[in-house]
């Protein structure tokens, strides 16, 4: 038997106590201070953390343990990694729509709480407990999660334990220069829009990143793919964002960006002559009017009222092309409802072009941006893979307005934005692979 419950915004843990235990706790054992804890409050049988692996279609169950083997699992030291993967299960349900799901197995009753902050899925909790929670004590489990998004939040900076626990399959160089390149979280809900970004690598990493900063009143987002593959690409990759980011945190115009991730590939790269292409953006929040600059970019696909079509916008050249002429921008005036989707050619070059995706983005509107990128990237992959021939970079962005009002999220998530189980499924049976 399953049983879902709404995610509450009540108060059910001390936070001085967890602070206090994390604080003590070493960065690998951030997390375990905080389960013991909560598992000790509530006399539960056991206590589980599970992180959501990297490709997006599974949970990594991490585990201490000292000695012994674990079939099928991966090692490092005495951690242990064991990779389940979707299934649609109630792990994966808990995950996809946000909510506390509570299950009956033989005499245990378990919790799954998703572990959420500002709409990143970063994994799952769980609980077992023996006897069937009260409305408050499902409270209190989903509010410690909430509590341990913060805590693996704060402890990754310091080891790469939940890192390793979601690589399920080895890097290269280029994607480990690549992934350096990406924000530390690939999703992002305000109260005004939400947004959330994929990357699916080739075989040999083609260089595309994507990136986004929320400031006071604006948004900066890009999505870039450089010239090339492997290293080199990687290495043109990193010019152009550190470019852009360093004029941006400088208080650079759009304007002024593109013409510093330009000068960068230009002063600084070596001599196989790369660029890059881009879609570089500056959302003013108060008003929804999108300033772009199309640096020989794929052009955005916007889905307003049921429909999708490709945004005609004035090209300029490549970053990394022509030392001193000037990129020129232009404006999208967004409106409440819209979804704006940048993607790069990965997306649309090859057997990837066999995809229409004009004509399936209107039947994933009730999907929430996070879960979009991934049933895209899974439809490349099915036309395409299983492996691509260059990259497939994709960000989704909602436009909500109400910039400056009250952001209605409990435990870390919006409830209104969420996909439920049912409204994906809907959705993927209407858009089956060709």
């Amino acid at each position: 038997m399953l049983r879902r419950v709404a995610r509450s915004g009540m108060s059910g843990v001390n936070l001085n106590d967890v602070l206090f235990a994390v604080e003590k706790a070493a960065p690998v054992d951030g997390v375990e201070a905080v389960t013991r804890s909560v598992g000790v409050s509530l006399d539960a049988l056991w206590v589980s953390f599970l992180v959501a692996d990297m490709s997006g279609r599974a949970l990594v169950r991490l585990v201490h343990l000292p000695i012994g083997d674990v079939p099928g699992a991966r090692r490092q030291d005495d951690d242990v990694a064991m990779v389940l993967p979707f299934d649609g299960g109630p792990q994966e349900q808990a995950l996809r729509a946000q909510e506390v799901l509570v299950e009956q197995v033989g005499d245990q009753f378990l919790v799954r709480a998703p572990v959420t902050q500002r709409g990143e899925a970063i994994g799952l909790l769980e609980i077992a407990l023996p006897v069937a929670p009260a409305d408050a004590t499902v409270d209190k489990v989903s509010r410690a999660a909430h509590t341990l998004a913060f805590v693996v939040i704060a402890n990754r900076r310091h080891t790469d334990l939940f890192e390793w626990g979601q690589r399920t399959t080895p890097f290269t160089l280029a994607a480990e220069i690549q992934r350096r390149l990406l924000p530390a979280s690939f999703t992002c809900e305000a109260d005004s829009f939400t947004l959330a970004a994929w990357l699916e690598p080739a075989a040999n990493i083609g260089g595309d990143t994507f990136d986004y900063s929320l400031a006071r009143d604006a948004l900066h987002l890009s999505i870039t793919d450089a010239v090339g593959h492997g290293v080199h690409s990687a290495l043109t990759a990193t010019l152009c964002v550190s470019g852009l980011r360093n004029a941006r945190r400088c208080g650079g115009t759009l304007l002024e960006q593109a013409q510093a991730a330009n000068q960068a590939i230009i002063d600084n790269a070596p001599q196989w002559s790369p660029f890059a292409t881009g879609l570089l953006g500056r959302l003013d929040l108060r008003t929804g009017t999108l300033a772009v600059v199309n640096a020989g970019h794929p052009a955005p696909l916007l889905v307003r009222h049921g429909t999708a079509q490709p945004v005609a916008l004035p090209v300029n050249r490549p970053l990394g092309v022509l030392r001193h002429k000037s990129y020129r921008a232009t404006q999208i005036e967004l409106q409440p409802g819209d979804r704006l989707v940048l993607l790069t050619d990965g997306m649309l070059e090859r057997n990837a072009a066999t995809l229409d995706l004009p004509a399936h983005l209107p039947h994933l509107s009730a999907l929430h941006p996070r879960e979009v990128v991934r049933v895209l990237a899974d439809l490349v992959l099915e036309v395409a893979g299983p492996t691509l021939p260059d990259d497939a970079c994709l960000l989704v962005l909602d436009w909500h307005g109400d910039h400056g009002g009250t952001r209605h999220a409990t435990a870390g998530a919006d409830p209104h934005r969420a996909s439920t189980p049912h409204r994906e499924t809907t959705a993927l049976q209407a858009y089956p692979g060709e």
